[in-house]
């Protein structure tokens, strides 16, 4: 008897290292010491001494069941993405730049191939954010989970001057709501999905013309990554007062985490044009309004709250990143809440 014969291939694991090697390597910043392979990642701190009171931000998620469509489509490459998207946007959100990304995979089998293609996708994503990807693990479970699966976590960390964090407590009755459009559901509220659509090959691969594509295409359309639109703005000079990820828990859950004492947030449901995704979504599953707005994103993956005269400079700066924004709504005085009419 040996290691490999109770299901845990040391081998595989080792070409699985060399596999993702190539796409590693894309993500390194100048500030990473040493290289892929050892007990640890190291990323120096030396370029941050000009900052007045340099302050570590940190976030650490997954991809949820959005991972079951992955395994159905065999399509391996892009929920590395919305690993690092789930945690990076949350540090964006706190005004923080990503600095290093480390990813979790636990798998039923190594199969050395999969697992690169997993890895291109987390690299893929810091690529996107800027982050370098210093380290992971891949751990094998024979007996603990299908041969087949395997699940993704990860975890980021960021920077931010001190006096640059978002905090919200300085939002006021007055203010505007900027939305930045999201791809899609993202990677929140898939188990609902999963109840509403047939997750088998066929349906997933039945093209819908009001998508414009096939219902699986849709679904796994990675979750956006906000840096470079949060990182625009601030370098137009507009202060951002507030910053919602619109993640689980939709509108109602996300919004009020901004919000200080004495305000709530109004947000009009027809400033914008709901995604076809969506709309699908709720007909076919027979959904309220009110759950959609409590489980998804509706077409926004993040909300800036930012003085009104700062309006149009904010949107023609998340415009030049390439993400698209729209006003879709106001602060009022009330009770931390959100109200969407």
């Amino acid at each position: 008897m040996d290691y490999k014969n109770s299901g845990v291939d040391i081998e595989a694991g080792y070409k699985s290292v060399e596999l993702m090697k190539e796409h590693v390597q894309k993500t390194m910043r100048e500030e990473v010491l040493g290289g892929l392979g050892g007990f640890s990642g190291a990323f120096s701190m030396e370029k941050f001494k000009t900052m007045e009171k340099p302050t570590l931000v940190s976030g650490t998620d997954g991809v949820g069941t959005k991972i079951k469509l992955a395994y159905i489509m065999d399509k391996h490459d892009t929920v590395g993405i919305d690993c690092v998207a789930m945690c990076v946007n949350d540090i964006a959100c706190a005004g923080g730049e990503p600095l290093f990304f480390l990813d979790y995979i636990a798998c039923g089998k190594n199969y050395p191939e999969k697992i690169a293609s997993i890895v291109s996708g987390v690299a893929k994503g810091c690529e996107m954010c800027g982050a370098a990807l210093i380290g992971g693990e891949t751990a094998e479970h024979p007996g603990l989970m299908p041969e087949s699966e395997y699940d993704l976590a990860g975890f980021a960390v960021g920077i931010v001057d001190e006096k640059d964090l978002i905090t919200g407590k300085d939002i006021k009755a007055g203010d505007t709501i900027v939305a930045i459009a999201s791809s899609g559901i993202h990677s929140n509220g898939f188990s609902l999905v999963r109840k509403v659509f047939e997750m088998s090959k066929n349906a997933l691969s039945t093209y819908y013309d009001e998508l414009g594509k096939t219902l699986g295409e849709a679904l796994i359309e990675p979750t956006r990554i906000y840096v470079k639109a949060l990182r625009s703005v601030k370098e137009s000079g507009v202060t951002i007062k507030g910053c919602s990820h619109i993640t689980g828990g939709g509108f109602y859950e996300n919004i009020p985490r901004m919000l200080p004492e004495g305000v709530k947030a109004v947000i009009k449901k027809d400033s914008y044009e709901i995604p076809a995704i969506f709309k699908l979504l709720q007909n076919t599953g027979d959904i309220s309004e009110k759950m959609m707005y409590n489980t998804y994103n509706m077409g926004v993956g993040m909300m800036l709250v930012v003085d009104g005269a700062d309006v149009d400079k904010t949107i023609e700066a998340i415009n030049a990143s390439g993400e698209k924004a729209f006003v879709v709504g106001q602060i009022e005085s009330g009770n931390k809440e959100v109200e969407i009419v």
